[in-house]
C-alpha cells in the first residue's frame, strides 16, 4: 500500500500573508535594477531608411551614429545626474506602410523618451503618434510645408509635441528662380513630380513651382504626377519637347529622373537648364548617369562649404565630410550634414530639459532651442511657423571635376537665401558646357 504523506495545514492567515508579502517583496527586489536602470536611461528612437528607394538618405546613418554614441558612451549629465543614451534603431525600408509599423513599435512597445526621424516620409505617422501619445519628436529631410500642411496644420498652429527642422519648398523655389532668371531663355518650363508629399509641395498651385512660374513670367508645361514605381516617362518628354522648353524642374528621385533623362536624350529633347529638386543630393547618381551628369543643377541642403561646426564634434563641415571619405572611400552627400545634425537636436534637447526623462519638459527644451549646428542655424524658439525650424538653403550645379578622387563637383552658384555661404561659380547652361 502506498504511504500517503500528510503535509501540516498552514497555521493561520498571517502565515499566508507572510508568504505573500515575501513573494511580493521577492519579485520588487529583483525589478529595482531594472526600474532604476529605466530612470537613469534616455531611449531614442531612430527611425530613417537603410533599405528601399531611399537608402541612399541613410546611407551614412550608421557612420554618424557610430559617432554619436562615442560622444556620449560615458553618459550624459543633466543637473547633476548622468543618464545613459539608448538607442533603438528603426528601418522603414522607404515604405510608407513600414514607416507606420515601425512608428508603432518605438512609441508603444519600446517605450522610448524620444523619437527621431531621419527620413521625411516617416514624419507624418511618427508625428501623429507622438502627438497622440506625449512623445517629443524631432524630423528632418522633407520641406516643413509637407511636415505641415500635409498633417492638416497651420503655420500658426503647429503641434503638440513633434517638429521639423528643413528648408520649405519656397525656399527651392527662390534659388530655382534666381538661376533662371540670370540666364537667358524662352522661360518655358517642363515640369514633373513624384506624387508623396514633398512633390505635392512641390507642385502646390498657391506655394509650389506653378505659383512661382506664374509670378516670375514662366510658361509651365505641367506633366503632372507620377507614381513612385513609374518606370516610363515618355509622355513627359513628349510634352516638355513638344511645348518649346528650356528649363526642366519638378521633384524626383534619382532613379526616376536618370529614365527621364535617357528617355530625353532618345527623342532628342535638349533643354538648356536642368534644376531639379531631389535626384542630385548624391554624387552616384550624377555618376550613374556618365557625361550626361554634367551640368545638372540642383538644391543644396549642406556641403563641405557650408561655414558650420557640429555641436558634437566640434567639427567644420569639411572636416566631417573629410573624415567620411576617408573612412568609407566614398564621396561626401548632402544628407550627412543633416543626419549629424538630427543627433545635435537630441543632444541640445536632453541638455536643455532640466529633466529629459520629463517628456514635456523634453518637448519645451525642443521648443526654445536655438542651435548653431553644423548645417546652420535650428531655431525653433523665434520661428513665425509653429513647430517647425527653417535651416540654410542655396542652390548649385554639378561640374566634371579637373582633378581629384571623385569624377563630380558640386558647386554652389546661387545664395539668395543664404547669403552667410559663400557662392563658388557662376551657373552655366547646357550648351555652354559642351
Amino acid at each position: 500500500m502506498a504511504q500517503i504523506v500528510r503535509f501540516p495545514a498552514l497555521p493561520s492567515a498571517l502565515t499566508r500573508r507572510r508568504i505573500i508579502t515575501a513573494g511580493a517583496a521577492g519579485a520588487a527586489t529583483l525589478a529595482l535594477p531594472a526600474l532604476a536602470q529605466a530612470r537613469n536611461t534616455i531611449k531614442i528612437g531612430y527611425i530613417t531608411a537603410l533599405s528601399g528607394i531611399r537608402a541612399n538618405f541613410g546611407e551614412a546613418d550608421n557612420w554618424t551614429l557610430d559617432k554619436f554614441k562615442a560622444a556620449v558612451k560615458d553618459g550624459v549629465t543633466v543637473g547633476g545626474k548622468t543618464y545613459k543614451i539608448e538607442v533603438v534603431l528603426k528601418d522603414n525600408q522607404s515604405d510608407p506602410n513600414r514607416s507606420q509599423t515601425v512608428s508603432s513599435e518605438a512609441v508603444l512597445r519600446d517605450k522610448v523618451d524620444l523619437v527621431l526621424v531621419q527620413d521625411g516620409d516617416a514624419a507624418g505617422p511618427a508625428g501623429q503618434l507622438c502627438d497622440v501619445h506625449g512623445i517629443p519628436m524631432i524630423s528632418t529631410m522633407m520641406p516643413w510645408q509637407a511636415f505641415t500642411f500635409g498633417r492638416g496644420s497651420t503655420p500658426e498652429k503647429g503641434f503638440p509635441f513633434s517638429f521639423h527642422f528643413f528648408w520649405g519648398a519656397d525656399d527651392v523655389l527662390k534659388n530655382f528662380f534666381g538661376i533662371w532668371n540670370g540666364i537667358k531663355t524662352n522661360k518655358v518650363l517642363g515640369t514633373f513630380y513624384i506624387d508623396n508629399p514633398p512633390g505635392q509641395a512641390f507642385a502646390d498651385p498657391n506655394t509650389g513651382l506653378p505659383a512661382g512660374a506664374k509670378q516670375n513670367g514662366y510658361k509651365e508645361i505641367n506633366t503632372g504626377f507620377f507614381k513612385i514605381a513609374t518606370n516610363d516617362f515618355s509622355t513627359q518628354v513628349s510634352a516638355m519637347k513638344g511645348g518649346g522648353a528650356q528649363i526642366v524642374s519638378g521633384f524626383a528621385f534619382a532613379s526616376h529622373f536618370a529614365t527621364f533623362w535617357k528617355q530625353a536624350q532618345q527623342a532628342g529633347f535638349k533643354p538648356e537648364l536642368v534644376t531639379m529638386a531631389g535626384p542630385f543630393l548624391f554624387p552616384s547618381a550624377v555618376e550613374s548617369m556618365g557625361a550626361a551628369g554634367d551640368g545638372m543643377g540642383t538644391e543644396i541642403w549642406w556641403t563641405p562649404a557650408f561655414p558650420f561646426k557640429s555641436t558634437i564634434t566640434g567639427q567644420t563641415a569639411r572636416q566631417l565630410a573629410d573624415e567620411w571619405e576617408g573612412s568609407t572611400g566614398k564621396q561626401w552627400t548632402q544628407p550627412i550634414g543633416y543626419g549629424h545634425a538630427l543627433w545635435e537636436t537630441a543632444l541640445a534637447a536632453i541638455k536643455g530639459a532640466g529633466d529629459p526623462k520629463n517628456r514635456k519638459a523634453l518637448r519645451d527644451a525642443i521648443a526654445n532651442m536655438k542651435l548653431d549646428s553644423i548645417v546652420g542655424p535650428i531655431n525653433f524658439k523665434d520661428s513665425p511657423i509653429k513647430s517647425i525650424a527653417v535651416t540654410p538653403l542655396v542652390s548649385g550645379q554639378w561640374r566634371k571635376a579637373k582633378s581629384g578622387k571623385f569624377p563630380y563637383e558640386l558647386f554652389i552658384t546661387h545664395n539668395g537665401t543664404a547669403p552667410m555661404i559663400p557662392v563658388d561659380t557662376d551657373y552655366k547652361p547646357m550648351s555652354a558646357l559642351q
